[in-house]
């Protein structure tokens, strides 16, 4: 969407980053794809987030050796950099088994409380509800983990967890949902909300309700009526929450070619919220993946956003992934291993020769969370132990 074009001065050449470990330009379907590659890349994956954490717990940052980082001010790389970092902490200590795994969630965790009030950058940028949704979501899953659940740390986590949702409903749209942009002269409280942010939002409270923290019975009931709003009749999400959905050019992004990113993580955000999703909706929704992936292909690495058919944008690509390998644990086990080849084929694409996975260029905070989106996306993919 226009709110977007001045990413263009992000742009990198793919080249620079070293070729990918799979073929570029195939479809989900690779000829080359093999399931045992799927832990290896996992372990290489956690690897990578070990090796590139910052000293004070966090991932990314400001530091940017291709000096492109000139989208907005500092804070909002800021925002992006404690987002990134609750993602890189959550796949550390949901899969590592290591001990310099669990030590490096350990000082995520402990950057996520120091930072746990998310400020908004600029009159136009609400980037921070990056920061806070997925602030939210890792520290309510760290207070269900069996490490964390009875530790001391547990406390300081609830107090993190409780500042992060008094952050989520301060920045809430008087439609319900939540964005990333606000129009700079409507006031202090954002007037504008994607389907896709407003779906982590909600997904952040279902864990903040199972790790019993308090929360907002109005603000998570706004949330769910605004997916409902962006939910179209052809099964796709309008990209923005509107009292009338835009309207459906051929060429749109709401399109179910151009939803393909949006689609997973609102389904499952209304199935998990009790909305009007059911388990065949969830097919249905990883049947499209399957059958329209190429769309998400063409526009993985692309450096200009939205300049791909349907409007797709790179990085749709890795958070498509991690919220269909999401959808798949909802789903009965034949049927999850009928869409777990797709979903891993599609992800070990992403991955480097360093071991990290990213999708679009947006300074160094891009691999963190692509790497915690695609190791996380794969061990879903996997059947449990017996």
């Amino acid at each position: 969407m226009s709110r977007s074009a001045s990413y263009v001065a992000l742009a990198v050449l793919t080249t620079l980053t070293g070729p990918t470990t799979h073929a570029t330009q195939q479809g989900a379907q690779d000829e080359g794809f093999r399931k045992e590659e799927v832990p290896l890349a996992i372990r290489h994956g956690l690897r990578f987030l070990v090796q590139e954490q910052n000293e004070d717990g966090s991932w990314g940052g400001t530091k940017d050796a291709t000096f492109t980082s000139s989208f907005a001010n500092p804070s909002t790389y800021r925002m992006w950099q404690i987002g990134a970092s609750a993602l890189a902490t959550q796949a550390l200590f949901e899969l590592g088994q290591q001990a310099d795994q669990a030590a490096a969630a350990a000082r995520g965790l402990e950057f996520l409380m120091a930072n746990a009030e998310p400020k908004r950058p600029a009159d136009w940028d609400v980037d921070n509800n990056w920061a806070i949704v997925y602030g939210l979501d890792t520290v309510s899953r760290a207070l269900q983990h069996p490490r964390y659940a009875d530790a001391p740390l547990a406390k300081e986590l609830r107090i993190a967890g409780q500042k992060l949702l008094s952050g989520l409903k301060k920045y809430q749209s008087p439609r319900g949902g939540w964005g990333y942009y606000s129009d700079s002269i409507s006031g202090w409280r954002p007037d504008w909300a994607t389907s896709f942010t407003t779906a982590v939002a909600v997904l952040a409270m279902v864990e903040a309700k199972a790790a019993k923290l308090d929360v907002d019975p109005k603000m998570f009931t706004a949330g769910v009526r605004a997916l409902e709003y962006a939910r179209l009749p052809s099964g796709a999400y309008d990209y923005e929450v509107r009292a009338i959905p835009r309207h459906l050019r051929m060429e749109s992004i709401n399109q179910v070619k151009g939803s393909l990113g949006r689609i997973q993580v609102c389904n499952l955000a209304l199935y998990r919220s009790g909305g009007p999703v059911k388990m065949e909706d969830l097919r249905w929704g990883l049947e499209q993946f399957v059958k329209h992936h190429k769309f998400l292909d063409v526009a993985r690495n692309k450096p200009i956003p939205h300049e791909a058919y349907y409007a797709n944008a790179a990085y749709f690509y890795l958070f498509a992934h991690y919220y269909a390998s999401r959808v798949l644990e909802a789903l009965p086990a034949e049927e999850r291993a009928k869409f777990a080849p797709h979903v891993q084929a599609g992800i070990l694409k992403a991955q480097q020769k360093d071991g990290s996975m990213w999708d679009f260029w947006i300074a160094s905070n891009t691999k963190p969370y692509g790497t915690a989106f695609g190791t996380m996306g794969l061990e879903n993919t996997l059947e449990p132990a017996d």
